[in-house]
């Protein structure tokens, strides 16, 4: 079947010594993974490697047999042109993270328009934009409304959130945050990406990190720590 569709690439992992395996999240598809051939080749390509780094939002025209084997793409081209996500040092380094968190958080081959509408948006935002100091701990939280397992706020007053639950509870319990972790969470949780980006502290924003990596670990199946996880630590050190 021929697809054309919007794609956001996921991963890249090189094979043999020219080719690339490419795992993107499609608009159409949900995750696919394709076959680039010659990736790595001199001659000039229409899949070059540059297409491929970590969130290039791209516009593809491709062949999916659907079989749960790699595809392949035919034509190629950007679909949202950065202008500093990939030239940033820090700005690089938080999308290696995210990308690297999305690829151990979507597992299923499933269309889910909202959870690209929203990547996509949010990418686009976090290119225009320099203060971004909580941009990857607001984007893990949002994340979570499209994955399906955002917090339950209906009763946010209460003084622990209980991690294995998603819910903000009475009592302290063995996965529960301690008081002062609940209300740096509930902090976040009111945050939006245009909000002031030095309400928090180096030290707070390390623990809601862990915090986020601990809570997508309690509930995705095969959940890993991302390897990128230190040197975003020491970007933000």
């Amino acid at each position: 079947m021929l697809v054309k569709t919007k794609a956001i690439v996921i991963s890249t992992l090189k094979f043999q010594e020219k080719s690339l395996i490419v795992k993107c999240f499609t608009l159409s598809n949900g995750l696919k993974s394709y076959f680039v051939r010659d990736a790595f080749s001199s001659k000039k390509n229409s899949q070059k490697i540059a297409y491929f780094q970590p969130f290039s939002i791209l516009e593809i025209e491709a062949v999916h047999k659907n079989k749960g084997t790699l595809e392949n793409f035919k034509e190629i081209k950007t679909a949202v042109p950065f202008q500093t996500i990939h030239t940033d040092i820090v700005k690089s380094t938080i999308v290696m993270f995210l990308s690297e968190m999305l690829h151990y958080s979507i597992q299923e081959e499933e269309k889910n328009e909202s959870l690209f509408m929203f990547l996509e948006t949010a990418l686009t935002w976090f290119d225009h934009h320099d203060e971004i100091s909580n941009f990857h701990l607001i984007l893990l939280l949002e994340a979570t409304k499209y994955l399906g397992f955002y917090p339950d706020v209906s009763e946010i007053d209460l003084p622990y959130f209980e991690m294995n639950d998603g819910v903000f509870t009475l009592f302290h319990g063995l996965t529960a945050l301690t008081e002062h972790e609940t209300n740096l969470f509930k902090k976040l949780i009111d945050l939006k990406f245009d909000n002031d980006q030095k309400v928090f502290h180096v030290i707070e924003r390390q623990i809601l990190l862990k915090i986020l990596i601990d809570y997508y670990s309690y509930h995705l199946d095969g959940f890993k720590k991302p390897k990128s996880l230190e040197v975003l630590k020491e970007v933000f050190s």
